[in-house]
């Protein structure tokens, strides 16, 4: 058995995974603004509660970590969502924890966790994609998971779809995740219909469940949407034509509304492609494993 731990840019994830990809017991919570103020402390410190809590009771083996941004060697080189750079956490944790430990992005373990379990299973050609406050994402040639050099490529996000676009805190103009990522859609959507960033996704899922002609407010929402969904599409068959896959897996905030953007999604697909038959037929799956995905893909 191994513990598999997910850090996000605001919540941190412990659990006991076993042979198979079941969590068999996990702990969670949010990180809170003081907690935040110094990160690392709070990362550890959770770290090393659950470990010792889970240690007496599973013959655990090793430990796996997934976390935002580039890691490298056991150092978290560089995590934009949590401010952190060139942070030792491998030799941190091992003052107090005598277990292998491997950290790894978080995007590339839900990819491995959905290539494994998921949404991917059964494909040998697949690429992954991670739709939430930014982008990431993963490729599988013959079930391996594809890797970069010195650092760990295939940040998707960070592709250009834009000449002289928008600015993105990576220093460059016009990446993808300032266009097609769920945050975009979501502040997007706040700015036209005039709510502040209180207004939760569900709100904003809910008002978009109910949108038709014949509210005030349609054609506003209905040029976020069909902005939103061109540009995410534009991104996607960039990678369709890179790496000619046979399935786009998709995670992250965007499962939750599925509903209202996935069928869009496809039928933009469908125009790109109307003239390539075999590029019609790629699918287009959404995550299966939800948030305990970047935690289970941890330990693989």
């Amino acid at each position: 058995m191994k513990i598999g731990i997910d850090i996000g840019g605001s919540h941190i994830a412990v659990g006991v995974i076993d042979e198979a990809g079941k969590i068999l017991e996990k702990n969670e919570k949010r990180l809170t603004s003081i907690e935040k103020q110094d990160i690392k402390k709070a990362i550890e410190e959770y770290i090393v509660e659950n470990v010792n809590q889970f240690l007496p009771n599973y013959p655990i083996i090793e430990i796996g970590i997934g976390a935002p941004g580039w890691a490298q060697d056991g150092v978290m080189i560089s995590s934009g969502k949590l401010g952190i750079k060139n942070y030792p956490i491998v030799e941190r944790l091992h003052e107090k924890i005598e277990l292998p430990i491997q950290i790894r992005n978080d995007a590339k373990c839900a990819g491995l966790a959905e290539n494994k379990y998921g949404c991917l299973k059964g494909y040998t050609r697949s690429v992954f994609l991670t739709l939430g406050t930014g982008i990431g994402g993963a490729v599988f040639l013959n079930n391996q998971l594809l890797k970069g050099g010195k650092k760990p490529g295939y940040e998707f996000g960070h592709m250009i779809i834009e000449k002289n676009g928008i600015s993105c805190n990576c220093g460059k103009n016009g990446c993808f995740e300032r266009y097609a990522s769920m945050k975009v859609l979501k502040d997007n959507l706040r700015s036209v219909l005039d709510l502040d960033e209180t207004t939760s996704g569900e709100e904003l899922l809910e008002i978009m469940r109910r949108n038709s002609p014949e509210n005030d407010n349609y054609e506003k929402i209905e040029e976020v949407v069909s902005q939103y969904i061109e540009n995410l599409s534009i991104g996607i068959e960039n990678l369709i034509c890179i790496f000619e896959p046979e399935v786009i897996g998709i995670g992250g905030s965007f499962v939750y509304f599925e509903d209202v953007l996935l069928e869009r999604l496809e039928q933009k697909l469908q125009e790109f492609n109307q003239n390539d038959s075999q590029r019609r037929e790629i699918k287009i799956e959404t995550a299966i494993l939800g948030n305990d995905a970047g935690m289970i893909g941890a330990v693989l």
